[in-house]
């Protein structure tokens, strides 16, 4: 059977009976870019994003080099370590409830550009830190900033977004998290880690300077009744020569349609709640994979096993890959299709976890750390374990491993997980909905992050890959059941769809 929005045109699959459907003339005008604005907006938005994937890996060669500290008031504890590295989540979660309130008030672009004030007060307080405390309330703050970001920026993407580069346009937020994190580990090759933190700040003032000259979503506009402004931002986003009107009418209609605001028992159609759901588990299995607290610990988790590299040349390494990865996907998501990618990013990152847990379970642990500091002591989880130096080839595994997983996240379950999120949630409920996603996902990257250390400790750094591998299998069941494949189809299509109830589109 043929799927629903993959089939070929027809009325079945005119998301709006009482207009006519466009010439291919005139799908090809709305479709296609013929204005190059609406990728300098979508560069002035995803700037946050540069920041988030930034100030995300901020720990990576910072917590290494506190712990060697000789300051009193600045050296880190294993348990100071692990607060260090995960209360940028709990900041991430406040940032995306906050977002379910600001997407709506302020709109996608004002919330955007209001992440500025915490990201800077943020990494200043880090810059200029005199004790833990600042550390923490400076991390926190950049994890609200990029909690909120995560929640607006992908839905402003997709409302500006033509349909035909929908899928390139909505990998670029992962695209840039990834630039900003691999910037962060070539960076961290060469500065002081108070001087990490003052780098951070010039994404941020670039972000807040170029958003001031771009325009809000034209939805955005159009549900708070301001249709002139709409109108002049469509235009300027697809350019004076293009017709916008077929477009300006889909939005305009679908909009329309939901004025007011969605009730409780509303709340419980299943065309509103279907796609929310498919929303917070995507979400939710996307950080069961692993990504935060392997990109959070990765210098320690070389640090601890026995590598050929020194642990800041591998995470650097790491970082290209992702980089290279998340490119790989915005060029193949419209031509392939989201179902495909996510399907193969499953099973990479299953097969790159399964080998990072059995290289740990089988191998001998290292005669001399790669550093003063490690996530496991000399014994592992009661035993003790021979010793060898890392000489020996095989001891590229984990930084082959682990660039596996990256490449196979950023593929698929990283950019895809955000781009359906914003695809697929109702108008009506797409700021708060897209804000409950980003509240769930971090955290549940809190709780593991958290415990990451506290298990590796207790059981050895094999149980937590193990367990990372089990959840990509369950990653491949939920796709092939639950997740549609949006390719090519307008927003307001992919929601008239859900509207239908139709079995089918989730198969």
């Amino acid at each position: 059977m043929q799927e629903p929005l993959l089939g070929a045109e027809g009325p079945d699959y005119d998301t709006f009976s009482e207009n006519p459907p466009p010439s291919p003339r005139e799908r090809t005008r709305v479709g296609a870019p013929q204005n190059k604005r609406v990728f300098l907006a979508t560069f002035a938005a995803v700037l946050g994003n540069f920041s988030f994937g930034y100030a995300l890996v901020y720990t990576s060669p910072v917590i290494p080099a506190l712990e060697r500290s000789s300051d009193p008031d600045l050296h880190l504890t294993k348990t100071q370590a692990s607060w260090f590295g995960s209360v940028f989540t709990l900041g991430a979660a406040a940032g995306g409830l906050s977002a379910m309130v600001l997407n709506d008030l302020l709109g996608r672009k004002l919330s955007i550009m209001f992440s500025a004030v915490p990201s800077a007060a943020g990494y200043a307080l880090m810059a200029g830190a005199r004790g833990l405390w600042m550390l923490l309330l400076g991390r926190t703050l950049t994890g609200f900033a990029g909690g909120l970001t995560a929640a607006c920026i992908p839905v402003y993407v997709s409302e500006i977004a033509p349909p035909g580069v929908r899928g390139a346009l909505g990998a670029t937020p992962q695209l840039m998290a990834v630039f900003g994190s691999l910037s962060l580990y070539a960076l961290g090759l060469l500065l002081p880690w108070r001087w990490l933190a003052v780098a951070g700040e010039g994404p941020v003032l670039i972000m807040i300077l170029l958003l001031s000259f771009m325009p809000n979503s034209p939805r955005f506009l159009l549900s708070r009744g301001r249709d002139s402004e709409a109108t002049r931002a469509l235009a300027w986003l697809r350019g004076a020569d293009t017709d916008t009107r077929w477009e300006f009418e889909q939005i305009q209609d679908n909009v329309q349609r939901q004025s007011s605001h969605m009730s409780w028992a509303e709340a419980r159609d299943p065309h509103v709640y279907r796609p929310i759901l498919i929303a917070l588990l995507m979400r939710f299995l996307q950080q069961l994979t692993g990504i935060t607290p392997i990109l959070v610990y990765l210098q320690p988790i070389f640090d601890s096993t026995a590598v050929l590299l020194p642990p800041e040349e591998d995470a650097a390494i790491v970082g290209a890959v992702r980089l290279l990865s998340v490119l790989i996907a915005a060029l193949t998501m419209d031509l392939a299709g989201r179902k495909v990618l996510l399907f193969v990013s499953a099973a990479i990152m299953f097969a790159a976890n399964l080998t990072l847990g059995l290289y740990v379970h089988f191998s001998p642990k290292p005669l001399t750390p790669n550093s003063t500091v490690g996530l496991e002591s000399v014994t592992l989880a009661g035993t003790e374990q021979p010793l060898a130096t890392p000489t020996s080839y095989i001891t590229l595994v984990p930084l082959l491993a682990t660039m596996l997983f990256i490449m196979g996240y950023a593929m698929g379950w990283g950019p895809i997980t955000w781009l359906l999120m914003s695809e697929i949630l109702p108008l009506r409920a797409r700021g708060v909905a897209s804000g409950l996603c980003v509240l769930v996902s971090w955290l549940t990257a809190f709780a593991l992050t958290k415990s990451f250390l506290l298990v590796v400790n207790a059981f050895g750094l094999q149980v937590p890959f193990f367990f990372f591998a089990a959840i990509c299998l369950v990653n491949l069941v939920f796709t092939g059941c639950c997740v549609p494949e949006t390719k090519g189809r307008s927003l307001e299509q992919i929601e008239s769809f859900f509207r239908t109830g139709r079995r089918s589109f989730l198969r």
